[in-house]
């Protein structure tokens, strides 16, 4: 499957937008688009998400675990554990969900 730049589908997650750049059968791969106020509070899904920071300045709060991360830093998360987003500098990043998060379609 091809998806043109054009053609990419906008959503929004509590409060923050994304694209859907790609979604199979097994795999959905998003772009966040995080800006200053955009904090994601806990959450959980039945979807395991990993990801890479293109650019920006975050704190990821997932399991018993808090740290801050940055641009080329990369992270993953298991599936059904409560994760949440603290937005430091605004920026980009590449999420990889096993399997598609079928509410974001």
């Amino acid at each position: 499957m091809i998806l043109r730049s054009e053609n990419k589908k906008q959503r929004e997650f509590k409060g923050t937008s994304f694209n859907v750049l790609a979604s199979g059968d097994k795999s959905m791969v998003t772009k966040m688009n995080y800006r200053i106020g955009d904090n994601v509070p806990l959450h959980s899904h039945l979807n395991e998400q990993s990801g890479y920071v293109i650019s920006g300045e975050y704190i990821i709060h997932y399991g018993e675990i808090t740290e801050r991360i940055k641009s080329r830093d990369c992270y993953c998360n298991s599936e059904n554990a409560a994760n949440s987003w603290e937005v430091l500098t605004v920026g980009e990043v590449i999420d990889v969900f096993t399997h598609p998060r079928i509410e974001n379609l």
